[in-house]
């Protein structure tokens, strides 16, 4: 069983200092209404029943929908919606159907809090897949794990995620596995690499754990850490980083950070005469990024926990949904969330095969549902996923992608390397 954390006031420093990272064009939303004239905050149903209502199952989806990092969290959202229209398409879990109750955490962590305590104990959920940012996790997961509300982490690759408590799991591999395929990749591009300069969102709580993963294979791989140049995801202005950098003349540099501040970034080195390999960190793994640099982002690599192309049946069905709806192929936040949904619903469905999840008061619902998500396995978008007993996703296909941006610099794709 896993042991909730314990953290003085330094430890929960250190925790806050690790982060994720982690747009359509949806609307965004605080709440789900469950059937007109009713909501899950507004429970007429027996006190303690499934997600509120014996005939709907409720489901948390607390992500960023404001802020800078809604570019992030507006993918989710739409992954999200796009896998409960498919599962409930499917009739839910064995005709009940469910109900996905979105809160909006913004990019702090009082915006998560806030999220999470609302889920939780005004829309009554079953389970809740968020939030965007690990920095928020650390903040708004321990209050799940005390009310023994599961969560199922989408985006937040930090260290130290799952260890936060028994009720805490993730879809999304952590940094540490992920984010080296990048630098093996650009050495493959360019066998030549020897210095190389990294930058990294010091205010940022996944981009100082994505930076360090970083610094250690760049040291690992016997390159030489030529300068570390720290910024702010509410920087616009990076001319003093970038010049500091490439007087040093790197071959590789890399950048942990968000979509926005990111894409700056990667626009004014280019601006700025650096023509050597970039890569960019999950916090950059979204289309929005393009809209940023535009035509500078091209040639960018990115490691990825998904792909589009990959081969089963679920992936066919979520990616065919996602295409007709926006237009282009979906991005990784879109498929983890959709992930998260769909672990739930499964574990559910596992549930209900042993008696009726519509018929269990609401918090033993809760708890049954932790206990068979983290035993069970999973065919989802991402490939077969499974839990270890701490909460960790075990995930078996990782990539890594470059940018591609058209000729008119105004629109671009991931092309998944080989």
């Amino acid at each position: 069983m896993k042991k909730p954390t314990p953290r003085s006031s330094a430890l929960f420093i250190t925790c806050a200092s690790l982060l994720l990272a982690c747009s359509q064009t949806n609307t965004p939303q605080t709440s789900t209404t469950a059937s007109p004239g009713t909501s899950p905050s507004a429970d007429t149903s027996p006190q303690g029943s499934a997600g509120g209502n014996s005939n709907t199952i409720y489901i948390g989806i607390g992500v960023a929908q404001t802020s800078n990092v809604a570019l992030l969290g507006q993918e989710q959202v739409a992954g999200a919606k796009i896998a409960e229209k498919y599962f409930n398409d499917k009739g839910g879990v064995d005709g009940t159907p469910i109900k996905l109750v979105f809160q909006d955490t913004g990019g702090d962590e009082q915006g998560a809090i806030n999220a999470f305590n609302t889920l939780i104990n005004q829309d009554k959920v079953v389970g809740i897949v968020g939030p965007t940012l690990s920095q928020q996790a650390f903040s708004a997961d321990p209050i799940a794990d005390r009310a023994k509300v599961p969560v199922l982490a989408p985006s937040n690759t930090a260290k130290g995620i799952p260890q936060i408590g028994d009720y805490i799991a993730r879809v999304s591999a952590p940094v540490a596995v992920v984010a080296p395929n990048a630098v093996k990749a650009a050495l493959k591009q360019n066998p030549n690499i020897k210095k190389v300069a990294v930058f990294f969102a010091q205010n940022d709580a996944f981009s100082k754990s994505e930076t360090e993963t970083f610094q250690t294979t760049v040291k690992d791989m016997g390159l030489e850490l030529a300068t570390v140049q720290k910024f702010l995801t509410t920087d616009t202005d990076f001319q003093s980083q970038a010049t500091n950098a490439i007087n040093v003349k790197p071959d590789l540099i890399i950048i942990s950070g968000l979509a926005a501040d990111g894409g700056n970034l990667i626009k004014q080195l280019r601006e700025l005469g650096y023509k050597g390999v970039i890569i960019g960190g999950n916090g950059l793994n979204t289309s929005n990024v393009f809209a940023v640099c535009k035509a500078l982002c091209d040639g960018v690599l990115i490691a990825q926990a998904y792909s589009p192309e990959y081969e089963n049946e679920i992936n066919k069905a979520y990616r065919e949904a996602y295409r007709a709806q926006f237009k282009k192929e979906p991005p990784q936040f879109s498929a983890q969330a959709f992930t998260g949904v769909q672990v739930f619903v499964d574990s559910l469905k596992a549930i209900n095969a042993q008696s009726k999840v519509s018929q269990k008061p609401l918090a033993e619902l809760r708890t049954n549902l932790n206990q068979q998500l983290l035993g069970g396995k999973y065919d989802t978008p991402l490939g077969e996923i499974s839990f270890t007993p701490e909460g960790e996703v075990n995930q078996k296909e990782f990539y890594v992608a470059r940018i591609k941006m058209e000729a008119d610099g105004n629109n671009g794709k991931f092309e998944f390397l080989k």
